[in-house]
């Protein structure tokens, strides 16, 4: 099985466009310490021919042009392309699917949840339903697809933010936030990008994987309220910080799991720049960061 990350960062990707914080200042700057990074996403295959992409983000285009497998490789159109599965309806994770409405076919799998909030938006009908085949994830209800076996799983997390409305339910397993278990050939990997706290049932399905592609969005929770770029926490925003009592490198750290690698990092993170204090704790705890264009062979 074939792993390619197309994208690592968070929404805005790294450096944000409107950003001035401490770690996109040096991104402005060139400094050799950090490398830009696209809105997350993986593609996985079984064969290196057939392709299924993990969230579609609004850098697909600029993905897909860096990454040679996805290219097109016979007759006038084409695309090895075959599915995309949908891990949440956040905009860094669906905004990507209006770069494939050229009448490409391919499938589009999510929760009833998430297709309902594509189906609300007018916009999404681009994607022509004569020719892109919808398909409804179920909880713990494993299928195969080009090879390779998926399962999907709730993970606590909270609608998108286009969606709030009043109160806002935090850190809930509802069919919004997903997490998926992929199989191929006895190996196993996790990808696990959005996650807002990390329960016992959570820890019991991550371990043992080959590999776990992790929520690392912010190293402390109040990261954008001590930088005066929002008010609101990781916890807020619906993630799982690095650091502190229940955070992720304290939960864990007892997992027996073959690599761990934080995927979906935001702007502000200080883990993004080599050498800093975070990034040391972090690959002291055993931890590698994602970076576009990373691949892994399993």
């Amino acid at each position: 099985m074939k792993i390619i990350v197309l994208g690592s960062a968070a929404g805005g990707g790294f450096p944000q466009w409107n950003c001035r914080c401490p770690v996109c200042r040096l991104a402005w700057a060139d400094d050799p310490r950090v490398s830009p990074r696209t809105q997350s996403g993986l593609a996985v295959s079984a064969d290196g021919q057939r392709w299924v992409l993990l969230n579609a983000s609004p850098d697909l285009r600029q993905q897909i042009l860096a990454t040679s497998v996805l290219h097109p490789d016979s007759g006038d159109r084409s695309s090895p392309i075959d599915a995309v599965i949908l891990t949440n309806g956040e905009l860094d994770h669906v905004a990507g699917l209006l770069a494939l409405r050229e009448q490409q076919p391919f499938r589009l799998l999510a929760t009833s949840a998430i297709h309902a909030a594509l189906d609300e938006n007018p916009l999404f009908n681009a994607l022509n339903r004569d020719v892109v085949l919808r398909s409804v994830l179920k909880e713990d209800e494993a299928f195969d697809l080009s090879g390779i076996r998926f399962k999907p799983f709730r993970v606590p997390g909270k609608v998108p933010l286009y969606q709030e409305r009043g109160e806002v339910a935090l850190a809930q397993e509802t069919e919004h936030v997903l997490g998926l278990d992929i199989q191929s050939a006895a190996r196993r990997f996790l990808y696990v990008p959005n996650c807002a706290r990390i329960t016992p049932a959570l820890q019991a399905r991550l371990d043992g994987a080959d590999v776990l592609f992790f929520d690392g969005t912010t190293y402390y929770d109040d990261e954008m309220v001590r930088l005066g770029l929002s008010t609101k926490t990781a916890a807020r925003m619906g993630h799982v910080a690095m650091e502190g009592v229940g955070g992720s490198l304290e939960t864990l750290a007892d997992l027996r799991v073959g690599r761990r690698i934080y995927i979906h990092l935001n702007n502000t993170n200080p883990v993004l720049v080599d050498g800093s204090a975070e990034r040391t704790v972090v690959e002291k705890a055993g931890w590698e960061l994602a970076f576009d264009g990373m691949e892994l062979s399993l």
